[in-house]
């Protein structure tokens, strides 16, 4: 059962202009279904499989000799030396659509790239399920948001609804724990890690404090930064940097920190139930968590930069998602509230009143309305679910 994505036509357009195109994303996000199933018609072969990888490595001319080209790759980190062989086919012959390569851990994938194949390859990050993909494939009728943000996006959980959620969630942490973390970082106790995980779950939707999180996990502040990088690497966390004026001043500031999933989030929390989430103070961040990577997923699902930021001042007033575009933005709160009041529009006001009305292209509480209305100041009030529209 195939849930058509947003990325299929950005995805065929990088393979028409460049000779190679990697895809990289969290595993289990749908990075191999999408490939294989816009390009049915080219060769596949997982490196997943310790013999084949070891081929790749040291004989990348037989392995290409006896699969030919164009050819998919999947999991192609396996084979991190194969990167140079790549460079040297690709300069031999610059036809576009000759390769699609796919990774689950960005971080190494891209260093092969900027190292060897920079201005050889397209790239496009492939997030989990958005809400808009989704409601196409329910069609019509009511989108049941709460059950999606308990859920979570990952594709094989909406393919096939018979899968116990807490169940494949615990198969996938074991699986995320044993293959993504010990290739990526030598983490001495993965009992450690786990419950950082957890504490990281915990803080979705705050600024990240290191120290904070190291007190709590019981390790080091330089452990946690590590640690952290592991979770971007694999696609599990998205940093969200604070905007400024200055644009120096974006790179000294702490972040805000997001679980890239929130059925992923709800499940490292203990949550087994949406019920249980509405009871808890967590839903706000949560709720906060689906509007900030709905708008993620947009801009990914372009192949686009995401010029996305957040605001706060030293008064304590907020915008939970600022969009800048040449020097105007779109400015986003996210209430968990079926009707916001004027409480809701404050950071919006605020914002306003710094960087001047004229600037603010739109304002947007993203809230759980089943239908736009506008409030006063011409902000609206628009449903969570549906805020990639708008953009």
């Amino acid at each position: 059962m195939w849930i058509t994505r947003k990325y299929e036509d950005t995805l065929k357009a990088l393979f028409a202009q460049f000779p190679a195109v990697a895809v990289t994303g969290a595993r289990q996000a749908g990075k191999t279904g999408l490939v294989r199933h816009v390009f049915p018609e080219l060769g596949y072969v997982s490196l997943d499989f310790p013999a084949i990888a070891a081929q790749a490595e040291q004989n990348p001319d037989g392995f290409f000799r006896e699969r030919g080209l164009p050819l998919i790759i999947d999991e192609v980190q396996y084979a991190p030396s194969l990167f140079r062989y790549l460079k040297a086919m690709i300069d031999a012959d610059r036809k576009p659509g000759r390769l699609l390569i796919t990774g689950s851990q960005i971080f190494p994938l891209m260093e092969g790239i900027s190292e060897s194949l920079a201005g050889r390859c397209g790239a496009l990050t492939v997030m989990n399920l958005s809400a808009a993909e989704l409601r196409s494939f329910q069609g019509e009728g009511i989108f049941d948001e709460a059950a999606f943000l308990f859920k979570g996006g990952y594709p094989e959980l909406h393919a096939r609804p018979e899968l116990d959620p807490h169940f494949w969630y615990g198969a996938y942490l074991m699986t995320y724990l044993e293959r993504d973390v010990r290739n990526i970082l030598n983490v001495g106790s993965l009992r450690d890690f786990d419950r950082f995980l957890r504490a990281v779950a915990a803080r979705t939707g705050q600024i990240l404090s290191y120290s904070d999180l190291a007190r709590d996990v019981g390790i080091t502040p330089n452990t946690a930064k590590k640690w952290i990088s592991v979770l971007q690497a694999s696609g599990q966390v998205f940093l969200l940097e604070p905007y400024f004026r200055n644009v120096g001043k974006r790179l000294v500031k702490s972040p805000k920190l997001y679980l890239c999933d929130t059925g992923l989030a709800a499940f490292l929390m203990g949550f087994e139930s949406w019920q249980a989430v509405e009871r808890h103070t967590a839903v706000g961040a949560l709720w906060e968590t689906h509007v900030v990577m709905e708008v993620v997923k947009a801009f990914a699902a372009r192949g686009r930069s995401i010029p996305l930021w957040f605001w706060r001042t030293a008064r304590g007033e907020e915008v939970d998602l600022i969009i800048e575009r040449d020097g105007r933005f779109t400015a986003i709160e996210c209430k968990y509230a079926e009707v916001v009041d004027e409480s809701g529009m404050k950071g919006l006001r605020a914002f306003a009143g710094d960087y001047g009305r004229q600037s603010l292209q739109a304002g947007y509480i993203a809230s759980r309305t089943i239908r736009p209305y506008p409030l006063a100041d011409g902000i609206t009030a628009i449903p969570g679910s549906s805020i990639a529209s708008y953009l």
